[in-house]
């Protein structure tokens, strides 16, 4: 077998290991799917899922990804509202966020869409923000990382190869998404200067109908990309988007005229997304405690709110953190007051009550709330907690097993729920839970260690036994062909 055939084969065979669905409740012996040799040939739909699977375990292991219940529901609601919009959508969506206050957002293979939390803080309405999203979700509908590499079919299979072990081990760096393209040296620098700008405004002009059709501004795109590019036009170090979404005059000029082929209309604000980036500044940013205090205090002294509310909840988030618990809540009772179901200051007065050690009034407060939302991340996370923290672990665990099975890629609930099994004295569940969250973040090592320990823990259940022993050899496996590529 020669040099070239052996490299692409096991690259092929590593992905396809590395890619697990989890079912850590049931034990489930998932069969892997089989790249083969031929991975790099054609890419399908399915070979995108399963890289998509594997370089989000990366993202995992070494990107700061924030687990907040609160922004995730918030930005997958934004992300599925315009997915809704989108034509030739052929896999699920994913959206997820990471703490860095760089200005960029990329897709992957999959269906992915990381969101730094600089955008959010850069935005100036929800508008501004669907329209980069937008762009992304047409990055991954008209497959552009995919047709890339069918495009560069005449490449040697060595460059085909190292194109894909790039991506991999890069895709959280700042040139992710589409750029990790650039890690390869064997190409014409030109030709890939010039198809990425062919997908740039494929992506700006399909983007856009997509925004306009969910209902956004269509002015939000060139009003995002002229406060940018003012911003950085004399600057040495420009963010990261403008790296990988360079922003040529043209660019912009294009989508004012875009925008002005669709009739005009007023989009209002939504409160949300200024809730969102409010707790973003408070709790996910530079800002110091006094600093994030300070600043809502002159939003509301100057009445330079987008929102007053908004800026009161950014208040009440800032007196949390620096133990000004009353006054937080005042607060918080007042916006609750005016609108009784929004998860933004229930998740905040949930926090309130635990911290006080008001758990039964907490469980009252959120179990009333999921009759109204039993499927929302937000109520059944924050629930399942409060019963931990209230000692009812029982209760909490069929509420994690839900959450995992409407989001497999959450490591949040396997943190819960470990938690949760330690309190009822479940050690082998304990363990395997565990192992199935520290597979998540490509952390094979540490996995196999947790199903040893539920395996010697494990008693009279031959059942059991066999499938934490298929895990193991899963992980193994998982573990080796990732190594591979490092």
């Amino acid at each position: 077998m020669s040099k070239f055939r052996s490299t692409k084969t096991l690259l092929a065979g590593a992905l396809s290991l590395i890619f697990c669905v989890t079912a850590p409740l049931t034990f489930a012996n998932n069969d892997l799917p089989d790249l083969g040799t031929a991975a790099v040939n054609t890419f399908s739909l399915e070979k995108e899922t399963v890289y998509g699977d594997a370089y989000m375990r990366v993202i995992r292991s070494s990107a700061p990804m924030l687990n907040d219940p609160v922004l995730s529901q918030y930005l997958t609601e934004l992300g599925n509202k315009l997915v809704a919009h989108a034509t030739g959508v052929k896999t699920p969506f994913y959206f997820f966020l990471l703490r860095n206050d760089e200005i960029n957002a990329f897709a992957f293979f999959g269906g992915h869409v990381g969101v730094h939390t600089g955008l959010f803080l850069n935005a100036d309405n929800e508008s501004q923000l669907a329209s980069v999203l937008g762009h992304e979700i047409t990055h991954v509908t008209q497959r552009h990382l995919a047709r890339s590499l069918e495009a560069q079919q005449k490449s040697s299979t060595a460059t085909m190869v190292g194109m894909l072990g790039a991506i991999l081990l890069t895709i959280a760096a700042p040139q992710a998404g589409m750029a990790a393209l650039a890690t390869t040296q064997a190409l014409s620098t030109q030709a890939k200067i010039n198809y990425t700008r062919l997908h740039e405004k494929e992506a700006d002009r399909i983007g856009m109908k997509i925004l306009v059709d969910a209902g956004f501004d269509p002015n939000a795109s060139s009003d995002f990309f002229a406060k940018l590019a003012t911003r950085y036009r004399f600057t040495t170090k420009p963010p990261q988007m403008l790296l990988t979404h360079p922003l040529p005059e043209s660019r912009i000029t294009d989508a004012r005229n875009r925008a002005a082929q669709y009739p005009h209309r007023y989009v209002p604000d939504n409160i949300d997304f200024q809730l969102a980036k409010a707790r973003i500044q408070v709790r996910f940013s530079g800002y110091s405690d006094e600093a994030s205090l300070s600043l809502f205090e002159t939003q509301l002294s100057k009445k330079t709110y987008a929102f007053k509310n908004a800026a009161l909840y950014g208040k009440a988030l800032a007196l949390f953190k620096v133990d000004r618990f009353k006054e937080a809540e005042t607060i918080i009772d007042s916006l609750l007051k005016e609108d009784e179901n929004n998860l933004f200051y229930i998740d905040t007065k949930t926090d309130l009550l635990l911290q006080r050690e008001e758990n039964a009034q907490a469980i009252s407060l959120l179990e009333g709330q999921k009759s109204l939302k039993p499927t929302s991340q937000v109520i059944n996370i924050n629930l399942a907690n409060a019963y931990i923290e209230s000692d009812q672990p029982k209760k909490a665990i069929p509420l994690l097993e839900d959450q995992i099975f409407l989001d497999k890629q959450n490591q949040l609930p396997f943190f819960l729920l470990s938690d949760a099994y330690k309190k009822t004295g479940n050690k082998p569940l304990e363990h395997f839970v565990k192992a199935e969250s520290m597979a998540l973040g490509a952390d094979y090592k540490g996995a196999i260690d947790q199903l040893n320990f539920a395996y010697r823990l494990t008693e009279d259940n031959p059942l059991q036994l066999a499938r934490i022993e298929a895990r193991i050899r899963q992980f193994k496996q998982s573990d080796k062909a990732l190594e591979a590529l490092k």
